[in-house]
């Protein structure tokens, strides 16, 4: 896992929590990192899964509600860093059903070595998208997250529904209806 997904999470832990957190989650674990992290490096998810573990059982937040708002704060690091790519779109559907043709080839551009989801457009109109996620890491409501900022972005809403097919959350299928 890219270093700048670790990165970015020990800034928002720090930013909602405070830095004695951050020092917690990271003494608690057993990382082989240290927690040490750079933007460019490369990390094991073993130890993302373990930080949102420590981070969870301390502030009693679900993993999942992490993630989602991990998701959204990480889109601000993509509307920073790659405000080009954004601008080349005008539509928040057409920029999500783009994610595996486009924003995927341009990431791997940069990070030649990321490991990232699958995402797989089965039905796409004007205002509907149904897409489905393919990953062991099961990390899902980070793609929420960032769907939701993407809706945010456009000055646009979104009713998104998640419905698994495997339990673990590696398949997750995402319903997205615009509102209007």
């Amino acid at each position: 896992m890219k270093g700048i997904v670790f990165t970015e999470f020990l800034e928002l832990v720090e930013d909602k929590f405070g830095m004695e957190m951050v020092d917690e989650i990271i003494e608690a674990s057993d990382l082989e990192s240290e927690g040490v992290y750079t933007t460019i490096g490369t990390y094991n998810f073993s130890e993302m899964l373990q930080l949102l573990k420590q981070l969870s059982s301390r502030t009693n937040i679900a993993i999942d509600d992490l993630l989602l708002v991990y998701g959204e704060h990480f889109f601000s690091v993509i509307e920073r860093s790659y405000s080009g790519l954004l601008e080349t779109y005008k539509d928040p559907i057409e920029m999500l059903s783009s994610i595996e043709n486009h924003i995927h080839v341009e990431v791997r551009k940069i990070y030649p070595e990321a490991e990232l989801p699958t995402f797989i457009v089965e039905e796409k109109s004007e205002n509907l998208l149904i897409m489905l996620y393919k990953s062991s890491r099961a990390m899902y409501y980070f793609g929420l997250g960032l769907m939701n900022k993407t809706f945010d972005h456009f000055n646009s809403t979104a009713e998104i529904n998640l419905e698994k097919i495997n339990e673990d959350g590696t398949e997750v299928r995402f319903i997205i209806q615009r509102k209007k």
